[in-house]
Formats: structure tokens, C-alpha cells, sequence
């Protein structure tokens, strides 16, 4: 059996807003919640135009469904492996300017990607593209933390709402630009990174002034945290893990196939089934905005329980309905699943205080690391049956957050 439990005083709502340094520094933060979540914007725009290609990449270079699972596996294993190290390391050596750095990695994989004349020249460019993930998402998650005035939950969803925004955009971009205008159009959204790489500058400078804001707040006497053993906190990241695993392939599922999932089955044009996309991914920005600020309310193991339990019914009815319906719900799934992401974040941030980066890496990385299998994985499924399989099969993963019931209690009781 673990370790039991001890309790240690809880840091008092607003420690952050009061280190801030009052209401100046307070307007300036909230500058900076919106500048990372721009970038975020930015950076996934720039990145989400990789799957939203894979029609003309398909048709141009003759690719099977296996073939474009590979793509997306080399650019999210890239970043699944690199971030939980960028993270650790800045941990300990913080490295202000590294998100405009990591950005450039993106500019110079789009740049290969136009130019890419060969499927082994387009898997190395979306391995560029997910090395800039790596750098970005585990340093910016950390900077929106310091910058949160103890909102970490809005924090987080401010953040992320940036890059689901972008990767809603992005399907659309390449609908209308792209398709039309070919692979090569895709170097005109390296003038997106070059403003992206000026925002984070100023933002570097605003984190190398104020790094104390990233060290662990000072504990204050009056409410009571829960400290659990390093066993019972390896077993709830395992367990987070598995929620994940269940959100991220699901997910996958949609990005990387729904496109031809309605081209095949309804016969929808590739301009058409881009714009369902772009709504799918519009509904992922309001649930995950939604499930941030719900989290911070009422606490974030509620918040999973209905992300990731409560899409149940909706995931198992999505492969046997028409069209009107498939739409509708393929909405209904992005607003309640995105509502996980964020709770899931703070809650093991809040299981691993001082190692905000090491966590943020992890788990970034783990998503896309568990997207990018999964969609390698899924392909080769549908290559053996059929893209209507592929969501009669995930449809059942939501039953993973049944998990959700074994995940200790952390968290103060709120009102």
C-alpha cells in the first residue's frame, strides 16, 4: 500500500495576482495571457495545414492511408519526444528566449515543406515543424502559469484556446489557399512565424524580468492541501496518461480522417468537407476555453468525468447516422472532449508543484505523441477495412475515463 497522505497549508486564491505586483502588473500579465495565446494561434495555424494538406499530398504523390499516418507520426513523435526534456531542462535553467528560437524550427520546416519534391522530404519537414512544437508548448504553457494570477485553469484554457483556434483556421486556410494554389502556396505562412518569433521576443523579455514568478509560491496558513507519496502520484499520471490516450486517438481519428471519412460516405467535395472540419475544430476552441474556467469553479476531476465519460453516447451514435447528423454531432464531441485538456494540465501540475515545464513537456508531448500513434495506427486499420470501421471502433475509447473514479482527491472543496 502507498504512503498515506499528509497535508501541508494551501496557497490562499490571488498569491499570484499579489506577487504580480497589483494592478499594473495585472493588465501587463493579462497582455501576456493574449500574446502566448496569439502565438499559439500562429504556431498551430501554421502547423495544422500539415493534415489539412494530405488530400493534395495524397492525390500528387500517390500515398495510402499508412503513408499519411506516417507523416502525422513524424511530426508528432518529434515533438513527443523532445518536449518532456525541454521542459526538464528549463526547469532548472530557465531559457527566456527560447519560444522565439523554437520558432523557427516551424519557418524552416513550412519553407521544406512547399518545396518538399519527395515523400521522404515531407516526412523530414513535418519532423521540423514538430520540433517547434517541442520548444513552444512546454515553455509557454510554463510562462502562461506565471502570468495566470493564480487562474491557472483560465491560464491554461486562455492558452490553448490560441492553438485549437489555429488549428481550426488552418483547415480553412488550406481549403481556400492551398488546395487551389498547390503545396507550394504553403511558404507564404512563414511570414505568420516571423511575427510569431517578434511577439515571443517581447515576451522572453517580460519572462527573463519577472522569473520569480515561475518559482513555487510560498505556502499560507488557513487552508490544507493534500501532499501524496511519489507512489500515489506515478499512479494518477498513469492514470491521466490513459485519459489522454482515450481524448488524443479519438481526436486524431477526426483530424486526420474526417475529411475523406465525408468524401467517401456522402460524397462531399474536399473544399466542403475542409469547412465541417473547420467547425469540428471551431467546437474544440469553445470547449476548451469552457472547460478552463468550469475547472477553476468547481474543480478539474468533475470537468474529466464529463469530458471524457459524457462523450460516450454521442462517439458510439457518430458512424450510424446520415450526414445532417454526423456534422452535428461531430460538434457536439469537440465541445465536450476539448473540455479535458486544460483540467488534466493544471490538476497534474498541481500533483508536481516546482516542476511546471517537466509536466507541461510530458503532457503536450504525450498528446502529441499519443495523436501521432494513433493516427499511424488508424490508418493502417482503415487500409485493412474501412474509414467507417476506424469510428465504430474508437467510438468506444471515452469508456477509458470510467479510470477517472481512482484519481486522488487534491483539491480544496469549493464554493
Amino acid at each position: 500500500m502507498p504512503a498515506a497522505a499528509r497535508t501541508v497549508p494551501a496557497e490562499p486564491a490571488g498569491t499570484g495576482a499579489a506577487l504580480a505586483g497589483g494592478p499594473a502588473v495585472e493588465g501587463t500579465t493579462f497582455a501576456i495571457l493574449l500574446s502566448l495565446s496569439f502565438c499559439h494561434l500562429l504556431n498551430d495555424m501554421m502547423q495544422s495545414l500539415v493534415p489539412a494538406i494530405y488530400p493534395v499530398l495524397k492525390d500528387r504523390y500517390h500515398l495510402d492511408f499508412a503513408q499519411i499516418g506516417m507523416i502525422t507520426l513524424a511530426f508528432q513523435v518529434t515533438a513527443s519526444m523532445l518536449q518532456p526534456l525541454v521542459g526538464l531542462y528549463t526547469d532548472r535553467r530557465p531559457m527566456p528566449y527560447s519560444l522565439a528560437a523554437g520558432m523557427a524550427f516551424t519557418l524552416i520546416g513550412l519553407v521544406l515543406m512547399s518545396m518538399a519534391s519527395s515523400y521522404p522530404a515531407i516526412l523530414a519537414a513535418a519532423a521540423l515543424i514538430g520540433i517547434g512544437s517541442s520548444v513552444f508548448h512546454p515553455e509557454a504553457s510554463r510562462v502562461a502559469r506565471m502570468a495566470s494570477g493564480g487562474r491557472h485553469g483560465f491560464a491554461q484554457s486562455l492558452f490553448q484556446v490560441g492553438g485549437n483556434t489555429g488549428s481550426a483556421v488552418g483547415p480553412l486556410l488550406a481549403a481556400f489557399v492551398v488546395v487551389p494554389r498547390g503545396q507550394s502556396s504553403i511558404v507564404w505562412f512563414s511570414a505568420a512565424a516571423l511575427v510569431a518569433m517578434i511577439v515571443l521576443t517581447a515576451v522572453g523579455t517580460w519572462y527573463r524580468r519577472n522569473r520569480h514568478l515561475a518559482k513555487p509560491k510560498p505556502r499560507a496558513a488557513g487552508g490544507e492541501a493534500v501532499v501524496l507519496s511519489r507512489g500515489r502520484v506515478l499512479f494518477a499520471i498513469t492514470i491521466l496518461v490513459a485519459l489522454l490516450f482515450s481524448k488524443n486517438v479519438y481526436s486524431a481519428s477526426l483530424s486526420s480522417y474526417y475529411t475523406f471519412y465525408l468524401i467517401g460516405k456522402f460524397g462531399l467535395s474536399v473544399q466542403a468537407a475542409q469547412i465541417a472540419l473547420f467547425a469540428f475544430l471551431g467546437a474544440l476552441v469553445v470547449g476548451t476555453l469552457a472547460g478552463g474556467w468550469i475547472g477553476d469553479r468547481i474543480g478539474r476531476i468533475p470537468v474529466m468525468w464529463f469530458s471524457i465519460l459524457g462523450v460516450l453516447p454521442f462517439t458510439i451514435a457518430l458512424p450510424h447516422v446520415e450526414l445532417y447528423w454526423t456534422l452535428a454531432l461531430s460538434i457536439v464531441i469537440g465541445l465536450i472532449m476539448a473540455s479535458a485538456f486544460s483540467a488534466i494540465l493544471v490538476y497534474a501540475q498541481d500533483l508536481m508543484p516546482g516542476k511546471v515545464g517537466m509536466v507541461a513537456g510530458l503532457f503536450f508531448g504525450f498528446s502529441f505523441g499519443l495523436g501521432g500513434l494513433g493516427a499511424a495506427a488508424l490508418g493502417q486499420l482503415a487500409d485493412m477495412t474501412s474509414l467507417e470501421a476506424v469510428y465504430r471502433v474508437c467510438a468506444f475509447l471515452p469508456l477509458i475515463g470510467l479510470l477517472t473514479a481512482f484519481l486522488p482527491k487534491i483539491e480544496r472543496p469549493r464554493g
